[in-house]
């Protein structure tokens, strides 16, 4: 027996709309994948409803990972991929930032949002304001690159 949703994909962006119409950028659905573009302003308060509101009930954030388009302004874009326990559903959150943020940070609404976190900065450089430890998690401590930020040259050995 199936759990039946208040709301899923795209409901579940019109839901946001609604509650904070100035707040999502864009919103569309790709290969059956839902994503809402996010005012980095607003970012904890949109996040914080999406865990919180009984329709939607984004309880896990799953990971953070970001985009590097050189070409486009801003650059960066973030990506926060979340879901739903209860309603078997995901959610792809995005913001857009400049070269290395800064990004309010989402460990007071999600605790995964702590290393996920330190990973997107390790490896592209993004800063996220009020994070308890924004520290290198996988390179050294002494390397100055970001291996995934696209202006990295590629190895031919």
């Amino acid at each position: 027996m199936g759990v039946a949703r208040a709301a899923d994909g795209l409901e579940a962006v019109d839901l946001l709309r609604r509650a904070f119409p100035e707040a999502v950028v864009d919103a569309a659905t790709f290969a059956g994948a839902t994503w809402a573009e996010l005012a980095p302003s607003r970012l904890v308060e949109c996040a914080t409803w999406l865990r919180d509101h009984p329709s939607v009930a984004f309880d896990f954030l799953v990971d953070v990972t970001a985009v590097h388009w050189p070409e486009r302004e801003p650059p960066v874009e973030v990506v926060y991929h979340v879901y739903s326990y209860r309603r078997d559903d995901r959610l792809r959150i995005k913001v857009r930032t400049g070269e290395t943020g800064p990004v309010p940070t989402l460990t007071g609404v999600w605790a995964s949002a702590d290393w996920n976190e330190r990973e997107a900065y390790d490896m592209f450089g993004i800063r996220f304001d009020g994070h308890p430890d924004l520290r290198r998690i996988l390179m050294p401590d002494d390397y100055t690159e970001y291996p995934l930020r696209k202006e990295l040259p590629l190895y031919r050995g």
